[in-house]
């Protein structure tokens, strides 16, 4: 089975690593600039889990190829368009379309994309950045990536998938509950980045302040809400597990949304809480901690944009 990852990324690099080093026949489609850091120091891993030094196979858009049996995206939201656009021509008939996207905008847009029963639902869990050098450092447990059949159930061709995926150095998951999995995921993640880019601090010392449990249960509260209107497959006891996993976790960890603000990156405000704002308005729901969050994002976007000029 050929797998073609878009783009070589803290995330795709990751795993696309871990499953080139197994064995796996894996491509990265990059840009030119990618490309020739990867052909000068290799798909380098940093990780807790072990280190590799890979030589991947490239792919930069408009060269020719086959179609490829899965296509993984595991670029930002906001290179969507310009990633499904590159992807296009490497997808065939039978190619399955695996996203690893936070958050649920994007299924719309890959559905109309590539057809509604090839896409499969995706996540993972994984704290990566890259260095200087475009090496990929991964410091925390958690190295997993989840798939399966949208919204549920378990086929032929996922299982074949599982048994490609099994040994490599990291957690592939087939999950029978993709959209449960990807909407609980979507709550935790929403309101970890919106804490974090909020007050520009790690989960610890907000949790620690005289308010900061009260305002972090507002938030997921008010996202919940959002959510269960909608009609997502999202429990009271999956919320409350969001939660207590977010007085939980490390203090000092930070959500990647924070971490692309401190290094003045582009963030995904409208895919996470620009678009659960959308559906706020749909359902007549008033959500003004999402709504801070959201200017608070909003701000930083203009002054990136205008420090750009």
């Amino acid at each position: 089975m050929r797998i073609l990852f878009v783009g070589a990324g803290a995330v795709g690099g990751y795993f696309g690593g871990r499953l080139l080093e197994k064995g796996v026949d894996v491509t990265f489609l990059v840009r030119e600039r990618r490309k020739q850091e990867l052909e000068k120091y290799g798909l380098v891993i940093h990780s807790i889990h072990g280190d590799a030094v890979l030589a991947p196979r490239l792919l930069v858009a408009g060269e020719s190829a086959e179609p490829f049996d899965l296509v993984v995206f595991s670029n930002k939201a906001y290179h969507l368009d310009g990633a499904i656009a590159d992807a296009k021509p490497y997808v065939g008939e039978a190619t399955m379309i695996l996203p690893l996207l936070n958050g649920m905008a994007h299924m719309e847009a890959l559905w109309k994309a590539f057809g509604r029963e090839n896409v499969l639902g995706g996540l993972c869990f994984i704290e990566t950045t890259l260095n200087e050098r475009g090496e990929i450092i991964q410091t925390s447990p958690a190295h997993e990536m989840r798939f399966g059949e949208w919204p549920a159930g378990r086929t032929e061709r996922v299982k074949a998938l599982e048994s490609l995926f099994a040994g490599a150095n990291a957690r592939f998951r087939l999950s029978e509950q993709i959209a449960a999995d990807m909407w609980n995921k979507y709550l935790f993640i929403a309101t970890m980045s919106g804490v974090t880019t909020l007050f520009r601090a790690p989960i610890g010392p907000i949790r620690s302040g005289e308010y900061g449990s009260v305002i972090i249960s507002r938030l997921l509260g008010e996202i919940k809400m959002i959510m269960q209107a909608h009609g997502a497959p999202l429990t009271e006891e999956m919320a409350e597990r969001q939660r207590v996993q977010l007085e939980q976790i490390a203090p000092t960890m930070k959500s990647s949304m924070q971490r692309d603000m401190e290094k003045g990156l582009p963030i995904e405000a409208d895919h996470l809480q620009g678009y659960l704002l959308e559906l706020a308005k749909q359902y007549d729901i008033h959500a003004p901690m999402l709504e801070t969050v959201y200017h608070n994002l909003k701000i930083y976007e203009a002054g990136r944009t205008a420090n750009e000029r």
